[in-house]
């Protein structure tokens, strides 16, 4: 088993990756139901990791469902729930499994969820959790030293936030997870165009993006209530007031947040070093398909 993912990305293919979140259901039609709309045009789909700290079905299970309906899946790993022997055995499972992806990361703290007296477990940072799966997959052994038979050939992700950058700026901290064996970023939201333009462009002055590709974060914007809500709530995240008077302006602000996007995935695709872009938002499965249906 291969990542196609990986493939296309080194065949220079623009790529698209959707989300989808697990159901606080143990149906598992209902997972098949939503991502629907997204088969032939998601070259990959993330599965996210009890998102907001809460819980949902698990997510290696979610993933695995996906793998069986023909979708290829990435699976995002938190550092927040399992121990270093949990992780090991769900890289070995997933990858057993058909899920040939994987997304690295933190995860949201549990003071943010609605168990807030959950204890974080958080054996690993994310970056011991990278180099856990390098590992595993560069020596085909356990961090103990034991022999593991047929290792998997993950493609290892890792997150990234594009911001407004200083002449200073070194990309220390992407140099940090691409030498724990990153091959792929996938970024929070980006809907400034001038923000991201600046900061690839220092990405490819400092030949970041020869070391890994970079799949810009974007998705449809329901309502200008909802941007300034993201503005104010989400970290990392800045709509340009220009993007939400035009969607409050407009006759159908969700409407006018599926052309904005489309637009934006327009203007990302000339912009060097943007492999391709990871359309997220909860439970926009179909406004994402409408989006992508534009370019395929």
């Amino acid at each position: 088993m291969k990542s196609k993912l990986r493939k296309l990305l080194k065949d220079n293919k623009f790529v698209f990756t959707a989300e989808t979140s697990p159901p606080d259901s143990g149906n598992k039609n209902i997972i098949t139901e939503r991502v629907k709309c997204l088969e032939c045009l998601a070259d990959a789909i993330n599965v996210t990791d009890g998102a907001g700290a809460k819980s949902h079905m698990s997510a290696l299970a979610t993933a695995a469902i996906l793998a069986r309906e023909g979708i290829e899946p990435i699976l995002q790993f938190t550092t927040r729930d399992r121990n270093r022997l949990a992780i090991q055995g769900d890289l070995l499972g997933g990858w057993a499994l058909d899920i040939p992806n994987i997304l690295c990361l933190y995860g949201d703290e549990v003071r943010s969820g609605d168990q807030p007296d959950t204890k974080e477990v958080r054996d690993l940072d994310t970056i011991g959790l990278l180099k856990t799966a390098h590992e595993i997959k560069i020596n085909g052994m356990y961090p103990s030293g034991r022999k593991i038979d047929d290792a998997p050939e993950f493609f290892i992700g890792g997150a990234d936030t594009p911001f407004k950058i200083t002449d200073d700026f070194d990309g220390l901290n992407l140099r940090k997870k691409i030498d724990a064996g990153v091959e792929f970023f996938q970024t929070q939201y980006a809907f400034d165009e001038n923000l991201l333009k600046n900061y690839m462009f220092k990405l490819n002055k400092l030949e970041i993006t020869n070391k890994a590709y970079f799949i810009i974060g974007l998705g449809v914007i329901k309502s200008a209530k909802s941007a300034r809500w993201m503005n104010k709530n989400l970290f990392g995240i800045n709509i340009p007031e220009n993007i939400i008077d035009r969607i409050e302006q407009s006759n159908n602000e969700s409407l006018e947040g599926i052309k904005i996007c489309i637009e934006l995935v327009e203007k990302y695709k000339s912009i060097r070093g943007v492999s391709g872009v990871h359309l997220m938002g909860y439970k926009q499965e179909k406004d994402i398909a409408t989006v992508i249906s534009e370019f395929k």
